[in-house]
């Protein structure tokens, strides 16, 4: 058995797949990622007071993590602490992945080229796997033919 449980398209499957796979790389493979602007609550900040400063810095994000740190230190027991704590990591996560910019660099006919691949290659897996419909549809049709033709004959 090959691909899907059928007897053929194992050839047409792993064409396919390798189609895909290249196709998919060269896509991520010309992403740039950056770094650019400001982040969700650093650009909230500047939005705040009009607009008009733009922040460079933001370290007043470490704050909440910072107090809930040195709360932590004195006395481990305390659930604000923590809490307080976790509010400061995710802060910091949201304002690190908010400022990612992804700037693709490719130009448009390679950028045509890696999406056919993908295409063709995701049709090629389709037909692959479902290739024993089409062999017994048309074996079914083929021999449906034949019957015709023999009575013919007779």
């Amino acid at each position: 058995m090959k691909p899907g449980g059928n007897e053929g398209g194992g050839t047409v499957y792993v064409v396919g797949m390798i189609l895909v796979i290249v196709g998919t790389y060269l896509f991520f493979d010309s992403v740039k990622v950056q770094s650019g602007g400001a982040g969700l609550l650093s650009g909230g900040i500047s939005r705040g007071r009009g607009g008009m400063m733009e922040t460079t810095s933001m370290g007043i994000i470490f704050v909440p993590l910072l107090v809930g740190i040195v709360a932590i230190s004195y006395d481990a027991s305390k659930k604000w602490a923590w809490y307080l704590s976790g509010v400061g990591i995710v802060m910091i996560a949201i304002e690190i992945l908010s400022r990612i910019r992804f700037v693709m660099d490719t130009k448009v006919t390679h950028l045509m080229l890696m999406l056919a691949m993908i295409a063709i290659g995701a049709g090629m897996i389709a037909r692959g796997v479902t290739d024993k419909g089409r062999r017994k549809k048309k074996d079914e049709g083929n021999q449906a033919k034949d019957e015709g033709n023999q009575a013919k004959d007779k």
